[in-house]
């Protein structure tokens, strides 16, 4: 079915328009075999091109598709890692707040156990330290307590006792910060016994047997209390029959002579006042001398040495003025009473400055 109106004619020519190249009388010509081979290879490289591009296409678009479905696995993949990795990055971030609460909770019992450790360390040192320093303290005290036992009881024994204890405290302790205060008391204790210092005590029981003894000590007036020893004769062998042979009344004419001879007794008064004494003066002579004794002790313990130097002198004269030391008793009590006037000397305690000084220095910590 043909077309009502054909407007081809009218439309403009889509391309350059091929003019014929001859008239109808040139294809008749020798070369138009040549230009029919030429078409015919055109034509069919073309259709080769043709065919060679279709099927790059189609390799091209199997290629794409591929491509593309890859594109699409790996876009679900990478969705879905997407998915898995927020799921992951909210459980670290879970997990870093927790660890971060762990965290914070291990620093606070870090810095607690680290303050502890810092507490126990102090109190560890502070018990090493403290030993040291109990042992200066309780040597000081004693020391310091020993030194007035010195003073008042006027002897070096407490004094020494204490100083020895120390000694050998401190040689177990061997702390080479407790050297010097070693040292110190041993200087002390070798200055102290080098010292004559008056036994207080010693004296003080002297003059406590002195006072004793003052009411048995015979007086120069007393008679009868110091027989003349009786002089033995030895009796000759001859005069044995004749003792044998004597009557009971001879023998008791012959005790009675002998009373009679013990009534009057001769001898030397060199002290005419002490043999003047009446007996109630004798009392008051045995009671002052224990006075004097007695003041003496109290001088003593007062450390007031020139008031028993000054006693006992006088009572020294009393004993050798009044009483009677030809006797045993006599000799024995003056003796006392001169060794007493002998050692009671003004001698001051030795003080120990040293050791004091070298426990302070230690207390302190220097």
């Amino acid at each position: 079915m043909k077309p009502e109106h054909d407007d081809t004619s009218n439309l403009p020519p889509l391309g350059p328009t091929i003019e014929p190249l001859a008239s109808a009388g040139e294809f008749n010509s020798p070369n138009t075999g040549n230009t029919t081979d030429t078409r015919k290879w055109l034509t069919l490289s073309i259709g080769a091109l043709a065919v060679v591009g279709a099927v790059g296409s189609s390799l091209m678009w199997a290629k794409l598709s591929g491509i593309q479905e890859q594109l699409a696995r790996q876009s679900a993949d990478t969705g879905s890692q997407a998915v898995e990795a927020r799921v992951t990055s909210k459980q670290a971030e879970e997990l870093a707040r927790e660890t971060a609460a762990r965290l914070s909770v291990t620093d606070a019992k870090l810095s607690e156990v680290a303050l502890q450790r810092s507490q126990l360390e102090e109190l560890m040192q502070s018990l090493s330290r403290s030993r040291d320093e109990n042992l200066v303290v309780d040597i000081e005290s004693a020391i310091r307590l020993a030194q007035q036992q010195a003073q008042l009881t006027g002897s070096v024994q407490p004094l020494l006792a204490a100083l020895n204890s120390a000694e050998q405290r401190l040689t177990k302790v061997a702390q080479p910060r407790l050297a010097p205060v070693l040292r110190a008391v041993t200087r002390d204790i070798e200055r102290i016994k080098a010292t004559a210092v008056a036994d207080t005590p010693a004296l003080l029981f002297k003059l406590d047997e002195l006072v004793r003894v003052v009411d048995t000590l015979p007086l120069l007036n007393a008679v009868g209390n110091a027989p003349q020893p009786k002089v033995v004769q030895p009796v000759p062998a001859t005069s044995w029959a004749k003792a044998i042979s004597m009557s009971w009344w001879e023998k008791v004419l012959s005790d009675i002579w002998d009373d009679v001879q013990n009534l009057i007794r001769v001898s030397r008064i060199d002290k005419p006042e002490a043999s003047m004494l009446a007996p109630d003066q004798s009392y008051f002579v045995r009671e002052n001398l224990k006075l004097r004794l007695l003041n003496a002790r109290l001088g003593l313990l007062a450390r007031h040495f020139d008031a028993v130097q000054s006693d006992m002198k006088q009572a020294n004269d009393d004993l050798a003025r009044y009483f009677d030391m030809q006797t045993r008793q006599g000799q024995t009590t003056l003796a006392l009473a001169r060794e007493v006037l002998a050692q009671s000397k003004q001698i001051e305690i030795p003080r120990v400055d040293d050791t004091i000084a070298a426990l302070t220095t230690a207390a302190a910590g220097r």
